[in-house]
């Protein structure tokens, strides 16, 4: 698995090279994807702000500095930004349909059993994160949907790397609490 560092110089040459432009695309697509869903719980609507994002880090490749951050935290301050800009614009009231959890990366191969278990499981942790508040909700997302460090997740919030640990640690503890309500709690 390639580093942070291999990322940056990929993604600086990305700018010229389209193979590299697609490795970035390949690799980061999921955790952007899952990341985005995980705020907007809507596919239609995640598929639209991805698409927004790529066509963002791509318009502004050029101008990615990784002397300023790391390419991950670069791309996923867009991500942000588009989930920000992409919730201005939606209805408040418009209610969201909690369909089964996608997960682009998951193997097609998956047993019905399993995928009814595991859309159940991400309904229940969904719901739970709905109980959260905004900055805990963030680091939870940026942690596990986007598979990112707690220095890149204080880059992305502009946070204290320590800050980022003592919330991270104290909201694991209270989605514990919330789904111990559930029967999620006893798999």
């Amino acid at each position: 698995m390639a580093g942070i560092e291999y990322y940056n110089e990929l993604a600086q040459r990305a700018t010229t090279d389209e193979e590299a432009f697609e490795e970035l695309y390949e690799h980061f697509f999921p955790r952007v994807y899952n990341f985005i869903y995980a705020r907007l719980k809507n596919s239609v609507d995640a598929d639209d702000v991805v698409s927004i994002t790529f066509m963002k880090m791509n318009e502004n490749l050029e101008s990615y500095d990784p002397a300023k951050a790391a390419f991950s935290t670069w791309l996923f301050r867009i991500a942000s930004n588009a989930i920000i800009d992409h919730t201005r614009h939606v209805d408040r009231n418009q209610e969201t349909e909690w369909d089964e959890f996608f997960d682009p990366a998951a193997p097609a191969y998956e047993e019905p059993e399993a995928r009814m278990m595991s859309s159940e499981t991400s309904r229940e942790l969904l719901l739970a994160l709905d109980k959260l508040n905004e900055r805990e909700r963030r680091i939870i997302e940026l942690r596990f949907w986007g598979d990112m460090d707690t220095r890149s997740i204080a880059d992305v919030l502009h946070m204290k790397e320590g800050n980022v640990r003592v919330t991270l640690h104290r909201t694991l503890a209270k989605l514990k609490n919330i789904l111990g309500d559930s029967d999620l709690a006893d798999t």
